[in-house]
């Protein structure tokens, strides 16, 4: 073992799981202010909860032996078999520290979906939902691409979770804001964000946590994850940029609310880039990465869903955006583990990056409907009219985000 891999990895683990409760501040400020208390507890909750699903079984469908590339096996059900000794796949850090980096991953994951369903679905279906959504979606996904299944054997490049976190909240995202349906007032009120200096602090902490996201799977403190935090700031950086300059062109001025979801964008566009890309295709990444995620926010309003806090446009098109740009910009120069893409002289991690791209989003689209349906029949997915028009924080948590008087 090696400490200061092993530091590295504790230290990104712990940014990573900042990144929930910075979650829940972004999206806490965009939703109106009756309904931010119950916006924060779906990322809080989601922090206990995916925790809970992990260690018992989440974990081990993930990383456990490989059942035909389609799920891992029951090997480390309950932690069993997981502790301090390093194992063959990761030699030089605690099972233990690889296994609690990625729990953070799987608790994030499920309460990036939540914004796509904000200020109107039960707590109580809410909590079912990411039960098995975790189990259902999120292990096998991490399986394919991570585990030993198939998406990795057939060569697709995720080095941090494009497929695995973001195109696979995007997609589930989309199913639950057609299911649900739109909010009360939908196209004829006007839904303004109630306090956007929580949004950009929430923004900012997301930033920070990415470069314990990005530059931590590199499971090592080396090169690889310098060049994956370098990476992982400039895409941010320049996709901040390229938002404000499309919105502004677009709509005649810059805002707030676009800088923080332009920085959030290149993020997403940089995820599984972030290790096998140099820091000028970090800025092409980036800069189409803004423009694009900004471009698949405005479609919401011509295709009539409603998607709350812009989950699918900004995760599933930037997740997708950044799994075929890494498709163009990879290089083995930058790392020898991965493989040269379309611009380094092989034309076929294209298509490859395609295939991820397409198998990601049809298999989380379905499985996210099939489990929201099932929901449904059982016990409902929405709040009455009555508690929607009171707001979430009253009806289901006897509470006031504030008391101005």
């Amino acid at each position: 073992m090696n400490s200061g891999d092993t530091g590295f990895l504790l230290v990104s683990a712990a940014l990573v799981m900042l990144m929930t409760p910075g979650l829940a501040l972004f999206y806490g400020g965009m939703v109106r202010s009756k309904n931010v208390l119950g916006a924060i507890m779906h990322s809080f909750v989601c922090l206990a909860l995916s925790t809970l699903v992990w260690v018992l079984w989440g974990y081990s469908l993930s990383f456990g032996g490989d059942l035909g590339g389609i799920i891992g096996g029951l090997d480390y059900l309950g932690l069993k078999g997981v502790g301090a000794e390093p194992i063959e796949a990761f030699p030089t850090v605690p099972h233990y520290a690889f296994m609690i980096f990625q729990c953070m991953f799987a608790v994030i994951t499920p309460a990036l979906i939540t914004g796509a369903f904000a200020e109107r679905m039960k707590f109580s279906a809410f909590v079912v939902f990411v039960i098995l959504w975790v189990t259902l979606v999120y292990a096998p996904m991490c399986h394919w691409v991570w585990g030993g299944g198939w998406m990795g054997s057939l060569g697709a490049l995720d080095f941090a979770g494009g497929a695995v976190v973001h195109m696979s909240s995007g997609a589930s995202a989309l199913a639950a804001a057609l299911l649900i349906g739109k909010r009360r007032g939908y196209g004829h009120e006007a839904f303004i964000p109630h306090n956007l200096p929580m949004t950009i602090l929430g923004a900012g902490l997301l930033w920070f946590g990415w470069f314990g996201f990005n530059a931590g799977s590199a499971l090592a403190a080396d090169g690889l994850a310098a060049s994956a935090f370098v990476t992982t700031h400039i895409a941010a950086a320049a996709a901040t940029l390229s938002w404000l300059l499309v919105e502004w062109f677009h709509r005649g001025q810059p805002t707030t609310l676009g800088a923080a979801s332009g920085a959030v964008a290149g993020l997403v566009a940089v995820t599984p880039a972030a290790g096998f890309v140099g820091p000028m295709a970090a800025l092409v990444i980036g800069l189409v990465g803004g423009a694009v995620c900004y471009g698949g926010v405005m479609l919401k309003s011509r295709f009539g869903y409603d998607d709350s806090l812009d989950v699918v446009g900004i995760h599933g098109l930037g997740g997708a955006w950044g799994a075929l740009a890494t498709g163009l910009f990879a290089s083995t120069a930058v790392n020898p583990n991965g493989a040269d893409g379309l611009f380094f002289g092989n034309p076929a991690q294209l298509g490859v990056q395609a295939v991820s791209v397409v198998g990601t989003i049809v298999f989380c689209f379905i499985m996210t409907l099939v489990i929201l349906k099932v929901l449904d029949a059982i016990m409902g997915l929405r709040v009455s009219d009555e508690d929607e028009v009171k707001g979430l924080d009253l009806s289901l948590h006897s509470e006031t985000g504030y008391n101005l008087t």
